[in-house]
């Protein structure tokens, strides 16, 4: 079964997430302190990461960059999952390490279509 990581300060966006990927079979493992995303992930090794990028502690760009500089992360796909919608936002967003990117609020095919194409590709390591 793969394994996707949920990491959102939001409880309503955590179980709608939840919801949504349990339906489709995935498993899930929910975060929301950023703070532990780096330990939990290089713990259990999920198939991909679906990061909130505007958390009170740590915001998404810095995990992103920890979870790149990190050997055991460094492959994992990631996917920010977030309301920042301008375009600079979002270059920062993939050049902080992020594979692809779901504005909220996003719908439920768009969510379940993204995490599949990621699963099934893989991080391209460099």
């Amino acid at each position: 079964k793969k394994r996707v990581m949920l990491v959102d300060d939001d409880p309503e966006a955590l179980s709608l997430m939840e919801r949504i990927l349990t339906d489709e079979g995935f498993d899930l493992i929910k975060v929301s302190n950023a703070t532990e995303v780096g330990l939990k992930s290089a713990q259990l090794s999920p198939d991909l990461i679906l990061l909130d990028f505007l958390m009170p502690e740590i915001n998404g760009f810095e995990v992103c960059k920890a979870l790149r500089e990190n050997d055991q992360t460094r492959s994992t796909a990631i996917m920010a999952v977030t309301c920042l919608n301008k375009e600079q936002d979002i270059e920062r967003i993939f050049a902080c390490g992020a594979d692809e990117y779901l504005a909220k609020p996003f719908r439920m095919e768009q969510l379940v279509e993204k995490v599949r194409q990621l699963i099934g590709r893989g991080r391209l390591v460099e």
